[in-house]
């Protein structure tokens, strides 16, 4: 069975906000996401997520526009950990199952449905295809994601990634309600 749903968030670490129209069932997410932001400078961003099964990602492509230029990405996993961003193959990545997608809360989902973790204990350290958001550059990130206990409406996760911590509040369905620092979702 396949749930849709459209979320929207303020961005408040881009000045912007986020959609997003989601597809999930049966350990696969699709979505295809629209933004704007103010920080660096103004700018869209236009998405399309798409994982295979256990929510591991097939293909991310982004194009953001600024007022001087015009970026794309196409961002592939092969299945078996090979990445290509362009065509070009990204070496370092072998162990990466995600993708995520800068000032984005919807990337944060993948993981956290994979492992339950909106639903009970656990912590997980992955490695992620980060991507920066304006620039469209993919860099490797690990990021761990523990489980802190049930909200009214979900579940408490930490986000941890180098020096950065947050305490991510997820819904019932394993997506970001409130990513203090980030996003806080409005619908």
């Amino acid at each position: 069975m396949t749930t849709s749903r459209v979320l929207t968030w303020d961005v408040t670490a881009s000045g912007g906000y986020e959609t997003a129209w989601t597809e999930v069932g049966d350990g696969v997410l699709r979505a295809r996401g629209r933004a704007v932001g103010t920080v660096p400078e103004p700018y869209w961003v236009a998405y399309e997520l798409e994982t295979a099964g256990r929510f591991v990602t097939r293909r991310l492509t982004v194009t953001v526009e600024a007022a001087q230029r015009k970026r794309s990405l196409d961002l592939r996993h092969d299945g078996r950990g090979g990445w290509t961003a362009d065509g070009e193959r990204l070496p370092g990545f072998e162990d990466a199952l995600d993708c995520d997608l800068g000032l984005c809360p919807l990337t944060n989902t993948m993981p956290v449905l994979r492992h339950g973790l909106h639903r009970g204990p656990g912590e997980r350290r992955l490695l992620t295809a980060w991507v920066s958001v304006p620039a469209l550059t993919v860099r490797p990130s690990w990021q761990t994601y523990t489980y802190l206990g049930p909200t009214g409406s979900g579940a408490r996760v930490r986000f941890a990634s180098g020096t950065f911590r947050s305490e991510i509040e997820f819904d019932e369905d394993g997506f970001v309600l409130d990513y203090p620092g980030l996003a806080a979702r409005l619908v």
